[in-house]
């Protein structure tokens, strides 16, 4: 299963250079420190794409949520994946490449390498992912958050990234992170992950 910010990507095109000068930037070079900004745990809020197949796809996620782990030296990120799709809870691991210069992460899906744009914004509570933004059929934009539920704020912003690229908010669609179904099996994982840590589990008596 593909994760929702990959769904809609088929190739990247060269870089077209009559973006709106309101667009956010995104060409915007990854350094550590934005690394840093998206590692941790993120839900999939909400997304708008254009290019139909992926659109239907996409529409299967009820909700999802996901852990981003970077590695720096290795230019990758470890993904674990969690989604609920026809009410059943789908887990995927795998990696995300990084090119740092071209302010992307790929991933290999469908024989080919996938890329997005990574767009930090001023709120580090929330980040988007743009796809072939400069391809007006096929353009797509998703929004994540550390928290299920965006502020109005948060959504203003993403809303005016969607119209910025050409796109409309009437093409926008928002994920029910009340249909959520992997809450057990995320808990099941860090209590795992937790045991593996330390084996002999915690001592009695603080000894």
């Amino acid at each position: 299963m593909a994760l929702p910010w990959a769904l809609a990507v088929l190739s990247l095109l060269p870089l077209l250079n009559a973006q709106s000068s309101s667009c956010v930037n995104f060409t915007v070079p990854i350094t550590n420190a934005s690394l840093d900004q998206i590692s941790g745990k993120w839900f999939f809020v909400a997304w708008a794409y254009r290019h139909p197949e992926y659109k239907q796809l996409a529409n299967s996620y009820q909700s999802a949520f996901f852990y981003f782990d970077s590695n720096y030296t290795e230019d990758m990120i470890h993904l674990r994946e969690y989604s609920t799709i026809n009410n059943q809870c789908v887990y995927n691991s795998s990696h995300l490449n990084i090119q740092k210069e071209n302010g992307t992460l790929s991933r290999y899906y469908m024989g080919r390498e996938n890329f997005a744009y990574l767009i930090s914004t001023k709120d580090p509570s929330i980040f988007m992912l743009a796809f072939l933004p400069q391809d007006k059929q096929n353009m797509g934009l998703t929004l994540y958050a550390d928290k299920p539920v965006v502020t109005p704020e948060q959504m203003r912003q993403f809303h005016e990234q969607v119209t910025c690229m050409g796109m409309d908010k009437s093409e926008v669609v928002y994920v029910d992170e009340t249909k959520d179904q992997c809450g057990p099996l995320d808990k099941q994982h860090d209590e795992e992950r937790k045991k593996e840590k330390d084996p002999k589990g915690p001592k009695k008596g603080g000894k």
